[in-house]
């Protein structure tokens, strides 16, 4: 087991707490791979094959909108899962685009080999049903903010949550993250500046 794979050993015992000997079993099934900046680790129309976990890096999700505006659905960081769940499960064509913004260290399982770990290892179903409980609060979460919260508050969150996004992720992918225009997002950054 290489010293590199302890971040995704953390992850597991966060995401469901076992034993490490298990964690580090569950851990020993993902492959290593290197993403380089701008590379794509899924395409619009191509069925998410690959469970991703980001050691390290910097990944953007985006979409299409009905104008053909490309929006930006999510940010990944360091330490978390990137993975187009719908179509990884359903084994269908993805509606999103995943980038590498930077060059990324990832640990990945494919389809395949999760569907074995989860008829073979009883400790990988209940870590990838916490993963997916987690997933969908936080989409969740995602959801009613759009509809709760003012842009502000969206920008405060989204900074504390991605505190390195200012030095990885354009100003354009943030500001139709959060769902407002360029200027718009010029004017709160400076009003939380005067805050700061």
């Amino acid at each position: 087991m290489t010293a590199g794979i302890a971040p995704l050993i953390q992850y597991i015992q966060q995401t469901f707490p076992i034993a490490t000997d298990k964690a580090e079993e569950i851990a020993g099934r993902f492959t290593e791979k290197k993403i380089a900046k701008n590379d794509y680790l899924l395409m619009e129309g191509k069925v998410c094959k690959e469970f991703c976990f980001l050691e390290t890096g910097f990944v953007w999700s985006s979409t299409f909108d009905i104008n053909k505006n490309n929006i930006t659905t999510n940010f990944y960081s360091g330490g978390h899962v990137v993975c187009e769940l719908f179509s990884f499960f359903k084994q269908i064509p993805s509606k999103e685009n995943f980038q590498a913004l930077t060059d990324c260290q990832i640990w990945y399982i494919t389809f395949d080999e999760l569907q074995v770990a989860f008829h073979s290892m009883p400790e990988f179903r209940e870590f990838g049903r916490s993963m997916l409980v987690s997933a969908y609060a936080g989409l969740k979460q995602r959801m009613l903010s759009m509809l709760h919260n003012t842009a502000e508050e969206r920008y405060a969150l989204l900074i504390q949550q991605s505190p390195d996004i200012f030095q990885n992720a354009p100003l354009k992918n943030m500001a139709s993250y959060l769902g407002v225009t360029n200027t718009s997002l010029s004017r709160i950054r400076k009003e939380f500046t005067k805050k700061a």
